[in-house]
């Protein structure tokens, strides 16, 4: 009788024979031009007509009646101009949060229906925009018909999860293993993360077989641009080692081969909260790209100390290790601490430094992702719920703009002053400054896709990258520092001697400043710019 790994290969040559044929139309990295927010639909907006409107809890339409605010489809609008939407987990799920999973293949009814999230795909298209949506192939909820029907050790379905009749040794102090909540068995069972999420096994290649009808209907039937992968890095255990396993990879791997085989520009992006040397271990191969914690952190620990040394030596490394290669980028996401809450909560500076910080994700290479109501500075702290709070449209107290109703989690205290309406109306505010950042990124192919480069300034006070392609150059100054930069110098050579070098202001506030070229060619000390502000960006096109 074959082994798992024979049955699986099976499945998957069987999966790709059936596959609809490769579209030549479809553009096959469509990410590396997206500029990505990230939906907690439940907080994000509640309809106002329909079946769920005013009932407090966000839903598909709600997101849909408020599309405009995110892109309106028209040039020039008074619109965000985020190009893709990830929307965390809208399958069905007993939980708030959804990571739970009971039902993969619709979406919850506190969200509404399929056809509702057909509906947003199609305003989505209309507008330019994707749509990804978040997969758990890690684990289900332990309500899932599946675990309900696998605690009955002889049922077909037992083998669906990881069982042991002892906890492991080297996990007796760890809460990984757990009773069956049906007592059917004297087994444990193997759930990462809590016993209400047991861990699926993927082992058995009939789990691996339901994993890609899910994601198949994700993509064919629902419409959805690709995935983003919950906790991918746990998928297959090997005894003590729980995370990044060869097996993991290995699955992944084929998974991938059976994403693009029935849609080419199939995203997958993965959360790999590692180090950057374990993400790289996914991509290409694995993954199309994995998100880079290491590089958000720094960029925060940039921000709040002044120091650009370590977002410098970062860079350096993110070369090295990709080579190329893609990964996503990010400030905070819905399992963390609000940006301007780590950034010291409201207050002018901390204002400054989340616009410094805006401006490095949307210069920096990778493709990035916002966090709902990042671009307007909203706070929170732990517990998660207080991470995901109501979106704060208005400033009503009470609600936010967000519902007619009672809203399923109290808003924020601060909303009178932050929110959506209040700043769009100011030029100076942080909205404006995203809406700002999100223009230039997309118009600008260096900045998209252009390699990075530190460059040298004799100042260490000063971060200062170039974004180049054949065609374009542009140039990111940026200070982090609480004091105005008003000397330094970058030295070029490979000109034409005599020969002028330039720049023209694309983003920032300074007076661009020329220079000659000697007579072997080089230019020992170029300012760009006559100054940079304390806690500024400036960012330059190079006309050589």
């Amino acid at each position: 009788m074959p082994g798992p790994a024979a049955i699986s290969a099976a499945l998957l040559a069987a999966a790709l024979a059936t596959a609809p044929p490769v579209g030549a139309d479809q553009p096959g990295d469509w990410w590396h031009d997206a500029v990505f927010y990230e939906v907690f639909v439940r907080s994000f907006a509640d309809s106002t007509e329909g079946p769920l409107a005013g009932d407090g809890v966000g839903d598909i339409l709600g997101l849909i009646e408020r599309l405009d605010e995110l892109n309106d489809g028209k040039p020039g609008g008074d619109d965000l101009g985020v190009t893709a939407l990830w929307l965390m987990p809208i399958m069905q799920s007993p939980s708030y949060h959804g990571y739970d999973i009971t039902d993969y293949n619709h979406v919850d009814d506190e969200y509404g229906t399929d056809d509702d999230f057909k509906r947003l795909v199609a305003e989505c298209d209309k507008r330019g925009m994707k749509v990804i949506v978040d997969l758990v192939l890690n684990h289900c909820s332990w309500e899932h018909p599946w675990f309900v029907e696998a605690c009955d050790p002889k049922n077909p379905r037992h083998d669906w999860f990881v069982w042991r009749d002892e906890k492991p040794d080297w996990s007796k102090n760890l809460h990984m293993w757990h009773k069956d909540r049906y007592e059917q068995t004297h087994q444990y069972y193997f759930g990462f993360f809590w016993a209400g999420m047991p861990d699926l096994n993927y082992d058995n290649p009939l789990v691996t077989l339901a994993a890609y009808d899910i994601s198949r209907r994700w993509l064919l039937d629902m419409g959805a641009a690709g995935f983003r992968l919950d906790a991918v890095r746990h998928l297959i255990e090997r005894g003590e080692t729980v995370a990044s396993t060869p097996e993991t990879i290995a699955w992944l791997e084929d998974y991938h081969r059976y994403l693009k085989s029935i849609d080419p520009a199939c995203f997958t992006v993965g959360e790999i909260w590692g180090p950057t040397e374990e993400v790289r271990r996914y991509i290409p191969d694995a993954l199309d790209s994995a998100f880079e914690f290491q590089l958000a952190s720094t960029i925060i620990e940039t921000v709040n100390s002044g120091d650009a040394a370590p977002l410098a030596e970062h860079i350096n490394r993110l070369n090295k290790a990709y080579d190329g290669a893609p990964y996503s980028t990010f400030l905070t996401n819905h399992d963390q601490d609000r940006l301007m809450s780590q950034l010291g909560g409201l207050s002018r500076d901390a204002i400054a430094k989340n616009k410094l910080a805006a401006a490095l994700l949307l210069t920096l290479p990778g493709t990035p992702f916002i966090y709902y109501g990042e671009e307007i500075g909203m706070t929170g702290v732990k517990p998660d719920e207080d991470i995901r709070t109501p979106m704060q449209w208005t400033p009503d107290p009470l609600d936010a703009g967000f519902t007619t109703g009672k809203p399923w989690h109290k808003v924020n205290g601060d909303t009178a002053e932050i929110n959506v309406a209040a700043e769009k109306k100011d030029r100076h505010s942080l909205w404006r400054h995203y809406q700002r950042l999100i223009a230039l990124r997309l118009g600008s192919d260096a900045l998209r896709r252009g390699s990075t480069e530190v460059v040298e300034t004799g100042n260490s006070d000063l971060l200062v990258f170039r974004r180049s392609l054949p065609r374009e150059e542009v140039l990111v100054i940026a200070n982090p520092t609480d004091h105005p930069v008003r000397e330094f110098g970058i030295g070029l050579e490979g000109l034409r001697p005599g020969g002028l070098i330039r720049s023209r202001l694309m983003f920032g506030r300074s007076q661009a400043r020329a220079a000659r070229a000697d007579a072997d060619g080089r230019i020992a000390h170029w300012q760009p710019v006559d100054r940079v502000d304390p806690r500024g960006v400036v960012v330059l096109r190079v006309i050589r």
